[in-house]
């Protein structure tokens, strides 16, 4: 088996209590093998042509989902330098599962670590859209979190 499994976890956040629980699991994986962290938050912008055109304030709620990202990020941070864990901070925009995946592959991650259902739980009921769609199309191992 190999020494270090992992060198880089990503730990895909949106501020939800699954992904509270994932960013521990993350960052504790990390530790025991020495790997990094990315702490990884996309500002969505799933629902950007319906705020805009019948809501008429996609600024204002992007910039609402920017300062969530911030907090989510922040406390992946803190659980990294409570375990002695380098954690980069990592701000995407645009579809998350897209991104999640983009990001994996471009940064040469090797596990993916994210919760259940997160902020659009409504969609789903065994596991949110979001990490359905990355469990099924990562190309290295996806760690989901209840």
């Amino acid at each position: 088996m190999e020494e270090n499994l992992f060198k880089k976890i990503l730990v895909a956040t949106d501020g939800s209590e699954n992904a509270v629980k994932a960013a521990s699991y993350g960052v504790n994986i990390a530790k025991a093998t020495g790997a990094d962290v990315c702490a990884l938050y996309v500002v969505s912008t799933e629902n950007a042509v319906t705020t805009r055109t019948v809501m008429g304030w996609s600024e204002a709620f992007e910039e609402y989902l920017a300062n969530k990202g911030g907090a989510a990020i922040a406390y992946v941070e803190k659980l990294g330098k409570e375990a002695g864990v380098k954690v980069e901070p990592v701000f995407l925009k645009g579809i998350p599962a897209e991104k999640i995946l983009e990001y994996t592959e471009e940064s040469n991650i090797d596990l993916v670590v994210m919760g259940t259902q997160g902020l659009t739980g409504v969609k789903r009921f065994l596991i949110g859209s979001v990490a359905e769609n990355v469990l099924r199309h990562s190309k290295v191992p996806v760690m989901i979190i209840r």
